[in-house]
C-alpha cells in the first residue's frame, strides 16, 4: 500500500485509539523536552527541497511544560486517550479541550517525523 492510501486511511481511524511512539531524539533541559529534527534525505530534486529547507529550519525544537509532559507519556504503550487524560489529570482547565489540543500536537509531531505509529508507519496496515 502507498504511503499515500495509508496516510488515507490513517485519517479515517479514531486518533485516541493509537498508540504512539518517539523516534526522535530528544534530551532534557532545565526540566523541558528539546527535541532533535532528524534529517529526511531523498534523492532527486526532492531531496535537494528537503536539505534545503531542513537547513532553513530549527533543528533542535524546545517543548514548552504541555508539550514536554506530553513527550514524555509517549511510550510505545500508552494510548492518546490515556495520554489526553493524564494530561488533563496534570494541567486541568488549561489544556481543554484536552483531546483536541493532544491531537493536533501528536499530527504535528508525526509529520514532522517525530513520532509514529507502529503498524501505520512501517507499513504494515
Amino acid at each position: 500500500m502507498s504511503v499515500r492510501r495509508r496516510q488515507d486511511k490513517l485519517e479515517e481511524v479514531n486518533l485516541l485509539h493509537l498508540v504512539p511512539i518517539r523516534v526522535a531524539e530528544w534530551e532534557e533541559v532545565d526540566g523541558l523536552v528539546v527535541l532533535t529534527r532528524p534529517t529526511k534525505w531523498r534523492s532527486g530534486v526532492k531531496g535537494a527541497l528537503d536539505r534545503f529547507f531542513y537547513l532553513l529550519s530549527a533543528r533542535k525544537i524546545r517543548l514548552d511544560d504541555v508539550g514536554s509532559f506530553v513527550w514524555q507519556q509517549i511510550d510505545g504503550e500508552q494510548t492518546v486517550a490515556q495520554i489526553a487524560g493524564k494530561l488533563r489529570d496534570e494541567f486541568g482547565e488549561r489544556v481543554e479541550p484536552a483531546e483536541g489540543r493532544l491531537g493536533h500536537m501528536v499530527r504535528v509531531l508525526r509529520r514532522e517525523d517525530l513520532v509514529a505509529y507502529p503498524g501505520w508507519d512501517d507499513g504494515g496496515r
